[in-house]
């Protein structure tokens, strides 16, 4: 009884100072449109014991204000000459729910003045809605955003001293703790960590995020699993943004998104800051920045965090820093467009999405689509095989191509070897050294066939033991298909006129087995080899459907950038030799003088050894 009606006093208390809030002639609505800028509050000029107020959503889009009161001060806790502000919230939202993922860049107020953003929790398991706060001094050193601070006060309509205190408990004491050693609460700064923006992959199953999981992780992205959805971003909305408002970082739109939701911190003319400590800390991004609804806060001892729809794209976020995200109104990031069409089931099926641009995290994003739009075809099972078929537009280069087949292992799903093909090829795009890619668009065509279609290479033959130079020959190939009966293949390859006399080595094999050491050769070369050359050497790469016969010499072979030089003489051998520790040559001890293919509708494995004497 007891508590019921303390709750209500509390209510009611707050509910007047909301009251006397828009009583007043500019609210905290009309100053966000107007973009006023606050007075900010010097860290110096923070002590315990101030009372204030906080602003975040809980549901809906209306910001609500929750009651702070200031513990003190943690020194250099951000890292070294960055403190942050221990505070206590008060209300009976905040108190039920505890501090939420979504809720890290709450604007935080004393006297009319903003000093910074919620930013940090202690742990998960914490019965008080404890906080730390990233002052908004540091907020300001952001790359980009005017670091000037207004002369004077602006007439928001902010809280005053006493409206703060009503919204305090009646029962709350005015005594608090510092942060020096002999404190009881010292001890809080080794719980702290920052508040999560719930993550919201929108269209993954939990199989995806579950194989993919460590991978973000690796990319900067710690997945914390939010429940929500997005809507049109080009749908107009009425909700207004303001400091409190919830916003969203955009990483993939479209039929599959992925999201992150923090809360607006500070807005000018042209900016916003947000959340009080990184999403990932990429330094420059291109995102895109939306309003959010939130659908409501679940409260939660393990992992409480706001359900969030994304919905108006209002700009781009530029900035992804250690004291908090900036985004720019009205800016239109450059996204990657990727369509996915996909064919042999019932019906055709397309997916279209965009992908930010980002050399960490792109790669990773495209592996879990591409694997998620494949896994969740009803046509999908154990033994599916596609023909894939595409290619990704590098802005003033030559496409980089992607045409192979890939067969499910019994280790390995189908699905996921093309989420494999494509990300690496992200990768080596995102590596280069001597230019930035501007990725213009990705289109697969991909086709589903309801089996498996491998085959291994199991036998290799000659119609001959010895030749000269000059004539052709042979050689019959054996694969046995998965399950299947052998099928023979012959393939007539024609020695070279300037073949030496002796033993010929012929390799007959995948393409896997020839590109394995120009990989090994490329590796050494990436560092400096510029962005034309990876994509040649990517669209050098040998197709795995394909039964390849290889003529090779004994002579030394050496490869500079994407270029191949058989048989080199040993006189220019020895002239090159001095290149070797400077990696701009991979040498092999054999050269490939002649190579031959014979298309099968299988991915070939394996590999064999003949040799023929050359008269």
């Amino acid at each position: 009884m007891k508590f019921t009606t303390f709750a209500l006093s509390l209510s009611l208390l707050i509910a007047q100072g909301a009251m006397s809030q828009e009583s007043k002639p500019t609210s905290m609505s009309e100053a966000a449109v107007n973009r006023v800028r606050p007075e900010i509050m010097p860290l110096s000029d923070v002590h315990r014991g101030q009372r204030g107020v906080a602003y975040t959503v809980f549901e809906g889009t209306q910001p609500e204000p929750m009651g702070v009161e200031v513990l003190g001060v943690l020194k250099n806790f951000n890292g070294p000459k960055s403190d942050v502000v221990l505070v206590r919230l008060h209300g009976p939202k905040v108190e039920f729910s505890g501090v939420v993922a979504g809720m890290s860049g709450s604007p935080v107020y004393i006297d009319g003045k903003l000093v910074g953003a919620l930013a940090f929790r202690i742990g998960q398991m914490s019965k008080e809605p404890i906080a730390g706060v990233t002052p908004i001094e540091e907020m300001l050193e952001i790359n980009e955003l005017d670091r000037t601070m207004p002369a004077a006060a602006s007439k928001r309509a902010l809280p005053s001293t006493q409206q703060q205190d009503e919204a305090q408990p009646a029962s709350a004491t005015r005594t608090s703790v510092g942060a020096d050693a002999g404190d009881p609460l010292a001890g809080i700064a080794q719980e702290m960590q920052p508040i999560e923006a719930p993550l919201v992959f929108n269209g993954f199953s939990e199989d995806t995020l579950r194989l993919f999981g460590p991978q973000f992780k690796q990319a900067g992205v710690m997945p914390v699993m939010g429940v929500g959805g997005s809507s049109d971003p080009n749908e107009h909305t009425s909700d207004r943004l303001e400091p409190g408002s919830s916003v969203s970082a955009i990483m993939v739109q479209g039929d599959m998104s992925i999201a992150g939701t923090c809360t607006v911190t500070y807005m000018d003319d042209s900016h916003l800051l947000a959340c009080g400590h990184p999403l990932m800390q990429f330094g420059r991004v291109e995102m895109p920045m939306t309003k959010a609804d939130v659908v409501a806060t679940l409260p939660s001892p393990l992992n409480a965090f706001k359900i969030i729809n994304t919905t108006e794209q209002v700009g781009s976020f530029v900035q992804d820093r250690h004291t908090g995200i900036m985004g720019k109104f009205g800016m239109k990031p450059e996204m990657i467009p990727v369509t996915l069409s996909i064919h042999g089931g019932a019906h055709p099926k397309e997916f279209h999405y965009e992908v930010l641009n980002n050399a960490k995290l792109t790669p990773v994003a495209m592996m879990a689509t591409v694997y998620q739009a494949l896994q969740g075809l009803n046509e999908y099972g154990d033994e599916i095989t596609y023909r894939v078929n595409g290619d990704i537009n590098v802005a003033g280069f030559n496409p980089v191509r992607l045409q192979n087949m890939f067969a499910p292992s019994d280790a390995v799903q189908s699905s996921m070897l093309i989420a494999q093909s494509v990300g690496e090829r992200f990768s080596k795009l995102f590596e280069n050294e001597l230019a930035e890619p501007q990725v213009d668009g990705v289109k697969l065509d991909i086709d589903l066939v309801p089996e498996r279609k491998s085959a291994r290479l199991e036998t290799a033959r000659t119609d001959v033991t010895e030749a000269r130079p000059g004539q052709e020959i042979t050689v019959e190939a054996v694969i046995r298909p998965y399950r299947g009966d052998p099928i023979v293949r012959q393939i007539p390859i024609k020695i070279p006129t300037s073949t030496p006399k002796g033993t010929l080595r012929i390799l007959v094999s995948d393409g896997d087995t020839l590109d394995r050491g120009r990989k090994i050769a490329e590796s050494q070369q990436r560092a400096k080899a510029d962005l034309a050359t990876t994509i040649a050497q990517l669209n050098s790469e040998h197709l795995n459907h394909d039964i390849y016969v290889s003529l090779l010499e004994s002579n030394p072979q050496a490869m500079v950038e994407d270029k191949v030089m058989p048989a080199l003489p040993v006189s220019v051998m020895n002239v090159m030799d001095g290149m070797r520790g400077t990696q701009d040559m991979y040498v092999s001890g054999e050269s490939e003088v002649d190579e031959t293919s014979t298309p099968v509708d299988f991915v070939v494995t394996g590999s064999r050894v003949l040799t023929v004497q050359v008269k």
